[in-house]
Formats: C-alpha cells, structure tokens, sequence
C-alpha cells in the first residue's frame, strides 16, 4: 500500500481483531479474500463498480470468501444470487454487459427506491410488524426473491453478512453453512432468509434495529463457544440464544474485515463507508451532542482497522509478526486515485470524488447521474488498487457510464 501509517507497533496488527476459539492465533490460509464495507446506498453503488472491475479482470472467480456489512451486505446478496449464472458466462461473450445485468442494474433499480423511511413508516405503524421486518419485505421484494441462505453456491466463495448481536455486543455471521456468534455458538445450516440475514446486517440504529431472530436453543452446537474471558454463564446460555437482537454490522466491523483477516492471506477491502465532518460549534445538548460522541468512537474503531490492514499490508514476510502479513490492496471512496501512481488510471479529479463521497449514508432514493458515478469511482479506484498493489493488468479503456464521468 502507499503511504505508511505512522505510530504503528509491530505488535498492533493483532489488536483490533478477536480471534475466535476454533482460529487459534494461526497463521492465515492461502488464499483470496473480498470485505465490502458499509455506508448505505452510497456503498452499495460504489462497491457495484468496484465489483463490475474485479469480474472483468478475472478476480472474482479466485475468491474463497466475500464479507459484507449493511450496503456491501446488500450488493453481496445480489452477486451471491447471481452467482452460478455469471460464472457460467462463455468465454468471449461481453462478460460486462452481462454483469451490469445481473448486478448492477438491479442494484441501480434498488437505489431508485425511498426504501429507509417507508418501510420505518410502514413497519412501525403496522401491527405486528417492524422497520426491519418490512425492510426485509423490500430487499425481498427488489433483489432477492425468496432466496435462502442454503440456495447460495457452495464454497468457494463463501458469502459472510455480518450482522452485531447487540446483546453479547459481538459480531453474528450469517452465511450457508452455518450462522455464528462466539459466545453463543454455531447454528448449523440455518434456514434464513437471504433478505431476512441482509436486513439485520443493515439495521442501522435505533431505527431499524433490533431484528429479534427467533432460534431454538437446542439448535446450537458448542465448538466455537468462547469458554475464556468475558464467556457466558453456561446456566443463561439458553436465554442469549433464543432470540438473538441483532442490528447494523457496522456497529461491531463497518470494513467488514473481520471474517476475513483472521482467515486468509490475501485480502482486498472496499470502503464506501462514510466520515464525521468537521463541526466548529458542535452540539452541546442532551439529545444532539450524544449522536456525535458515537460517530466520533465509530471514527476512531474504523481508523483502527484500517490502520491494522495498511499494517498488514505492509508487514514483510518472515518479519517478526509472521501472521500479521497479507498481501492486497485497499480502496475506499475517498481515496485519492493519484495516489496509486498507476498508468492508464481513468481520470477522477479529487474535487469530483469527494462530493461522491459525500453522499448521507442512507437507504434512499439517488439521482440517476449520482448512481452512475458512483459505479464509475468505483470500478476506476479498484481497478488502480489491484492493479498497483496487487495484481498487473491491461488498464480499462472507458467507465462504465463514459457520459456521467465522476
């Protein structure tokens, strides 16, 4: 990666993550791992570009694992379901034509959507229903149509949606196999909706969140049960387990990297999240000022993990923190793409970007032309991380949507 994070120990690499009991502190597979982080409909389009780019290079079908949280939920699950028909695409057809098909052109029809307010509205004044119950009816409605979790290709890759167990204050992974959180245990072959595991993924609070999961107790098996510090009395197990409240992944891990570092080698991060603006008079009220403490300690959580992976990246092999090492690249939508120092980089003037990405982090209705560019910054800034930092390749002749530009 460019640039070096300053003030970093040797030591630091292992610091933000929690390794679980059946991990170990081991070393990494070999291995190609793919994190989508959070950020609303602002990531989603931004991570349908980069994904769009990492296709036509060839990328996508080396993957063993892709990681979402809440917009990089959303975008994975659409992937997730188109899986087995994109990488059943002929050799020498337009193989971009036919993942703007299947990815992000239903994405784009998402984004069309007033998706975060109506259904708070209508989940909130309907009786026996919630803002996240009925944001799971419209992911359904729009993207997924019925998919369960056991209908997603077999490994690889693996489709991890990270959701919080807000009641353990840990992650809770969804994905085929099994759904897991470390103190409580795993639940094998869960039968979940796809809808259903990307709506607690992106349950942003209070608004959306909790999503009460309602699980049978005796479902659980034990190997991957914390028995360590901070464990839970065995004798109140039952109670965490039966319905687990579960809200916004990004509220534990908004890069989305943590099913992944701790498991392979080679990891490549998209970030579309967002950022805390400066404010020179900020508020000082009761019920103000408490919203920006939280976006100021979400700040300092996601600096830390990013910190951890340019770490990561930048740790030699051999070197004394042997499993801290990975290669990769990360990308996020405030990168500036100069900074990659790469031929052939599509023209993003910072200036351009930077209103890009700053975009509410929202589920909300988004301009025609934002959509586009969105998708354009995207598919530009992966194709100039992998291509410096990864992988070489013939640079790409045009964005996407050469009208809308960035």
């Amino acid at each position: 990666m460019s640039d070096p994070v300053e003030g970093f120990a040797h030591a630091m690499p292992a610091a933000p993550v929690v390794w679980l009991p059946s991990d170990g502190r081991r070393a990494p597979e070999d291995g190609l791992a793919l994190a989508l982080s959070g950020g609303g409909t602002r990531a989603m389009m931004f991570h349908a570009g980069a994904l769009l780019r990492l296709y036509e290079m060839g990328v996508l079908a080396e993957l063993r694992r892709i990681s979402g949280v809440s917009g990089g939920s959303i975008a994975a699950g659409v992937l997730a379901r188109e899986w087995q028909g994109l990488t059943a695409v002929a050799a020498g057809a337009d193989r971009s034509a036919a993942f703007m098909s299947a990815v992000v052109d239903p994405l784009r029809e998402f984004a069309r959507q007033l998706t975060d307010i109506f259904a708070w509205i209508r989940g909130t004044f309907t009786p026996g229903s919630s803002p996240v119950q009925r944001l799971a009816e419209v992911l359904d409605d729009h993207l997924y149509r019925g998919t369960m979790l056991g209908d997603l290709p077999d490994d690889p890759p693996r489709f991890v949606f990270n959701a919080t167990n807000i009641a353990t204050g840990v992650l809770w992974r969804f994905s085929k196999p099994y759904m897991a959180d470390y103190r409580l245990g795993r639940v094998l072959d869960p039968k979940i909706r796809l809808a259903t595991a990307v709506a607690a993924s992106s349950a942003f609070p209070p608004f959306f969140s909790p999503l009460k999961l309602r699980v049978d107790p005796n479902t659980y098996v034990d190997d991957d049960v914390s028995d360590g510090e901070g464990a839970i009395d065995p004798a109140l197990l039952p109670k965490f387990r039966e319905q687990p409240h579960l809200g916004d992944g990004g509220i534990y891990d908004n890069l989305a990297i943590e099913t992944v570092w701790k498991r392979y080698r080679d990891v490549l991060v998209s970030d579309g999240g967002g950022t805390l603006n400066y404010d020179a008079r900020p508020p000082s009220d009761l019920l103000i000022q408490p919203v920006r403490i939280m976006k100021t300690i979400d700040r300092q959580v996601r600096a830390l993990r990013r910190s951890l992976l340019i770490r990561s990246y930048q740790e030699p092999a051999g070197s004394p923190d042997e499993l801290g090492w990975r290669r990769g690249a990360y990308w996020g939508v405030r990168t500036d793409i100069t900074d990659f120092h790469v031929a052939g980089a599509l023209p993003c003037p910072p200036a351009r970007t930077a209103i890009l990405a700053n975009e509410p982090t929202r589920l909300w209705r988004m301009k025609e032309i934002t959509q586009q560019r969105l998708v354009n910054w995207g598919y530009a800034v992966a194709d100039a991380a992998v291509r410096r930092h990864y992988r070489p390749a013939d640079p790409p002749s045009a964005f996407p949507y050469p009208k809308a530009k960035v």
